[in-house]
């Protein structure tokens, strides 16, 4: 068997990390929707944001994200805060109520997918925690080339 070329296993990655979230989701049986998760996501690694970036970043149009974010205030998940330089912007934040949520959130997909993987050896859960490790560094990289 030949080994995949860089591109095929990019793909495999982006696929089954995508459908390991859904199946996840899923089976929790909690009603936080994706684009609400990504939103809390972002801002708990990116910090706040103007909604403009916010909906950009989060792959939505600026409408949508506006209509999300009313929400997301009503429940307290983020918060409006002025813009440090320019007083007519607002930005977006994170708020504890919020990181809790997601935190939660994450729990709970993790706690879901755990029988997914009951049967791994030793090497290869140090397998998936190189790999992890290594996509969370890639990751985080990215705002230096975007």
């Amino acid at each position: 068997m030949t080994n995949p070329e860089p591109t095929q296993i990019l793909e495999s990655l982006i696929s089954s990390t995508t459908r390991l979230v859904r199946i996840a989701a899923q089976r929790s049986g909690r009603t936080m929707s994706s684009a609400t998760a990504r939103t809390l996501s972002i801002l708990s690694t990116d910090g706040p944001l103007r909604i403009g970036e916010l909906a950009r970043a989060s792959r939505i149009s600026q409408p949508g994200m506006t209509k999300l974010l009313r929400s997301m205030i009503d429940e307290e998940q983020v918060s409006r805060i002025a813009h440090e330089d320019d007083q007519r912007a607002w930005l977006i934040t994170i708020t504890p109520k919020g990181l809790e949520a997601m935190t939660t959130w994450r729990a709970t997909l993790a706690a879901e997918m755990g029988p997914l993987f009951d049967d791994l050896t030793d090497e290869e859960w140090d397998a998936l925690a190189t790999s992890a490790s290594l996509l969370e560094a890639r990751s985080s990289r990215e705002e230096q080339f975007a």
